[in-house]
């Protein structure tokens, strides 16, 4: 079940937020759990219970390490079983057929392959529940007593297939105690709308572009670059509106159920260069990595060359979170060295242009950063590159139909992604409060009827991260 879908508006939330108001305070915990509980058994019925075992799992190591505080070798090996049992999850649901099936290509042999179906969202509650573990082995945070309130952090519906990567200590307070207001509420179903919008009006609106010219390229077919160059550019829109709204609905229905949700995008196509996009794309994930690979591996604390193995094994590691798949690893290399070719030589050169020439590299470096994300395989990555380069000819009359029948969804596309609109909206709002806050209950009604219609005439839907 997907945020932007029917059963989900009309069905799943609507009586999970009932039941939640209606209930006393010292109960509404046990609606969290149990809707998460439901809300995952209605993809996956049988894998709910891999995610149950990972919650009782990090509550118990937490437990332990909380019970022997003074005895460090026992600390050690209630940490060392959570995070080894939860990466051995990862490793097995996750990687194990790319495994096999690499060694099979590699030695000839015909080893079985398990071919295990992938969890949803199974990347995202283990780095949650993990985070758990780990901060309390540091001393960052405090055990939880109550298992209920833990399984309703790891299990709560907003956040659990597709972030934002929630850590225990940015909702421990909250999880016992917390304000739920109409105020809350009302800015969560505003900015829930927001995300409705963009998940639903654009992404799913700009995502067929892309999904044709990959299935040409794929197939083996000639595509000309300006074709190549629209498809490219749908599914960098695509993939941003699509995940940055999901990421908005989780953030809103976290406001509504009195819980304050990290930010995940900050208007990442404005970068002015790689480390900014960084900075405001997934801003969840790569803080986590930050926090648990790279400054534990030394971060930039010994040395120019122990800097640079550090942020290439990071980002190595980074990609293939993202998917068991040579793609996914060359996708995070190739940040990783664009990374490292900023902080060690680039960066002092690109802050001395002027800020259009920054944002169009860090923009067409991105560009380039999807495609290696989207073809599965080296020789599609090179062919897509070959035709962006012209290989297939500039243009055809095909290509002159798509660019006339989505110019319109592309601009908007690029004003709604450009920041222009927010602040656009926050000047109105500062001059005209009043009127702003009639507008934004029209707003909301009109973005779900919007959604609505569309959801009920369509059947593409996709939710692109709903894989990792």
């Amino acid at each position: 079940m997907v945020f932007s879908s029917i059963t989900f508006l009309y069905v799943f939330l609507a009586v999970v937020l009932f039941l939640y108001y209606i209930f006393p305070y010292r109960r509404k915990n046990i609606i969290l759990m149990a809707s998460g509980f439901l809300f995952y058994a209605w993809g996956e019925p049988l894998y709910v219970f891999l995610m149950l075992f990972s919650t009782l799992l990090d509550y118990t190591a937490g437990r332990v390490m909380d019970h022997w505080k003074e005895n460090p070798r026992i600390r050690k090996a209630a940490l060392l079983t959570s995070v080894i049992i939860n990466l051995s999850l990862l490793a097995v649901f996750k990687y194990s057929s790319f495994l096999v099936d690499n060694i099979n290509a590699l030695f000839g042999l015909n080893l079985f392959n398990p071919d295990l179906p992938l969890p949803i969202g199974i990347s995202f509650y283990t780095f949650q529940s993990m985070s758990y573990t780990i901060d309390l082995y540091r001393g960052d945070t405090k055990m939880q007593r109550n298992y209920i309130n833990y399984a309703a952090y790891v299990c709560m519906f907003p956040q659990l297939v597709a972030g934002p990567i929630v850590r225990y200590d940015d909702v421990a307070a909250e999880l016992e105690h917390r304000t739920i207001s109409l105020e809350k509420i009302g800015q969560g179903a505003f900015l829930f709308s927001i995300g409705l919008a963009k998940k639903v009006l654009i992404a799913n609106n700009i995502g067929p572009l892309w999904t044709g010219i990959k299935e040409a390229v794929t197939a083996g077919q000639s595509v000309p670059a300006v074709t190549a160059w629209l498809g490219i550019l749908a599914f960098t829109f695509q993939i941003y509106f699509d995940f940055s709204g999901y990421s908005d609905m989780a953030k809103g229905m976290g406001s509504m159920l009195g819980f304050t949700f990290p930010d995940n995008f900050h208007h990442p196509y404005t970068a002015k260069s790689i480390t900014d996009f960084w900075r405001r794309w997934h801003m969840t994930l790569s803080s986590w990595f930050k926090s648990y690979v790279y400054i534990p591996l030394g971060g930039n604390r010994h040395g120019t060359l122990k800097t640079i193995r550090n942020l290439l094994i990071t980002w190595m590691l980074t990609g293939f979170w993202h998917g068991a798949s040579w793609n996914f690893l060359m996708w995070g290399l190739y940040f990783g060295l664009l990374l490292i070719l900023e902080k060690f030589v680039l960066g002092k050169y690109l802050e001395k242009l002027p800020a259009a020439l920054r944002h169009t590299y860090a923009f067409l470096l991105v560009v380039f950063g999807w495609v290696f994300f989207e073809m599965e395989t080296p020789a599609l990555i090179g062919r897509f590159f070959r035709a962006m380069a012209g290989s297939g000819g500039f243009a055809n009359t095909y290509s002159v139909y798509l660019l006339s029948t989505f110019a319109i969804l592309l601009i908007i596309c690029i004003l709604a992604s450009g920041g222009w609109i927010t602040r656009l909206f926050q000047k109105a709002e500062a001059r005209f409060p009043t009127a702003l806050s009639i507008c934004k209950p029209v707003w909301i009604v009109a973005v779900i009827i919007a959604s609505t219609a569309f959801l009920v005439n369509s059947t593409y839907n996709p939710f692109l991260y709903l894989r990792f």
